[in-house]
């Protein structure tokens, strides 16, 4: 059996004017600049991406800011052509990447259900077939013959979600728009998004919620600088992204360390016990987490915490310092996780340095240090070896006796 959608070889290019011009001119320098040849540049968005979706797999594509995300989902869904390639879709396709797009203002809800229909590819016997699910899950019938340019951007939104998810199109593409919704709605939205993946019709999903990601998709694409890093299973693909966001140290210069007025941070590191660096720790050893900061006020005493998340952006744990500073000066406190306690696996390393009387946040940053976990095979202490199910691993102490 065929995929369903075949992406070979798609490029985007773009030429971006470069002016060596002030950004104050006169009339005439205008008017002079107009008729010279102005130079470009060129800009490749996307540089060779393949790969195959086949009915029924979700796939979930990440990549930081400008690694050429939206501009995929845009040319998949026909905004926007490829430079260069060739996409075959054996199948109808219903995209879902703005609020608002695809409706119009002037118009009702109950008009533009119809209208975002047709221009979906949709027959209005289908369309009127699905009409009453469609304004049930999106909850906006007692303004379904309102105009649209009357509803908040929520309620747009979920009128939106929910045309593309309930007319029968075989592709349904999302990009983040979902984060403009509120938790109990995106929740209702992932709900509806795996029901319809185990009804045989294919996802593309783009967000940068990776625990959704890994929830959601079976398969991912990590796109960075417009071309592909890594394709496969979601575990490897978020476990490939993960590892290249990160390091094993942070440090800023005085000008540019994050914090407010009263503390600001100057390094992250991870040590031994003998307060050496380090970078791959394994999962017997006693770790600290080192951090440096600066206090600009006396009588103030914040906080500094450790919080651990795993490569789907859980929170495995929070350490929490406890110290109490109430002079103004630089110090470094280490919180430290016992020996035994990681799993072998990878975790990245947030700081967040905090009032707890106040409950005033200074600071909080994710994603500081990226560290991976090994397990020593001479220095292991019970008989199983390999990844134990869990984000952590702490050692257990057990009692046996007889009793009969």
């Amino acid at each position: 059996m065929k995929p369903i959608l075949e992406i070979e070889a798609i490029s985007k290019k773009y030429l971006i004017q470069k002016s060596g011009q002030q950004p104050y001119l006169s009339l005439r320098d205008s008017l002079s600049g107009f008729f010279k040849q102005k130079e470009k540049e060129e800009f490749w968005a996307l540089k060779d991406i393949s790969f195959q979706v086949e009915a029924g797999e979700s796939i979930g594509i990440i990549g930081k800011n400008g690694a050429g995300k939206s501009t995929l989902l845009k040319i998949l869904s026909q905004i926007t052509p490829p430079t260069s390639g060739k996409i075959t879709a054996r199948g109808r396709i219903a995209s879902l990447l703005e609020v608002g797009t695809g409706f119009h203002a002037e118009l009702t809800g109950r008009e533009n259900i119809f209208m975002n229909g047709s221009i979906l590819g949709m027959k209005r016997a289908e369309i009127s077939r699905n009409f009453d699910a469609i304004v049930d899950f999106s909850g906006v019938e007692q303004f379904l013959d309102t105009p649209l340019k009357h509803y908040s951007s929520g309620m747009q939104l979920r009128l939106a979600f929910a045309v593309a998810a309930f007319l029968e199109n075989e592709i349904l593409i999302i990009d983040e728009v979902l984060a403009v919704g509120d938790a109990e709605f995106q929740k209702k939205c992932l709900g509806k998004m795996n029901e319809v993946s185990k009804s045989g019709r294919s996802i593309l999903f783009v967000s940068h919620d990776l625990d959704t990601v890994a929830n959601l998709c079976n398969k991912g694409v990590y796109l960075k600088n417009g071309q592909i890093a890594h394709l496969g299973e979601i575990s490897e693909v978020l476990h490939s992204y993960s590892k290249n966001y990160g390091s094993s140290d942070q440090q800023w210069e005085l000008n540019q360390r994050p914090g407010n007025d009263k503390v600001r941070l100057n390094s992250v590191s991870l040590v031994n016990e003998r307060h050496e660096q380090i970078h791959q720790p394994t999962i017997h050893d006693k770790i600290g987490v080192r951090i440096e900061y600066e206090l600009f006020e006396d009588n103030f005493s914040p906080s500094p915490n450790v919080h651990f998340y795993n490569t789907n952006n859980v929170c495995c744990f929070l350490g929490i310092s406890g110290v109490k500073t109430t002079v103004k000066g630089t110090y470094e406190v280490i919180i430290w996780i016992p020996a035994n306690t990681m799993n072998n696996i990878q975790y990245n390393v947030g700081v967040s340095i905090t009032t707890l009387k106040t409950v005033e946040v200074h600071l909080d940053i994710r994603d500081l240090i990226s560290v991976d976990f090994f397990e020593d095979k001479f220095k292991r202490i019970t008989d199983f070896s390999g990844v134990i199910p869990g984000m952590v691993r702490p050692t257990t102490i057990s009692e046996l006796k007889k009793i009969k």
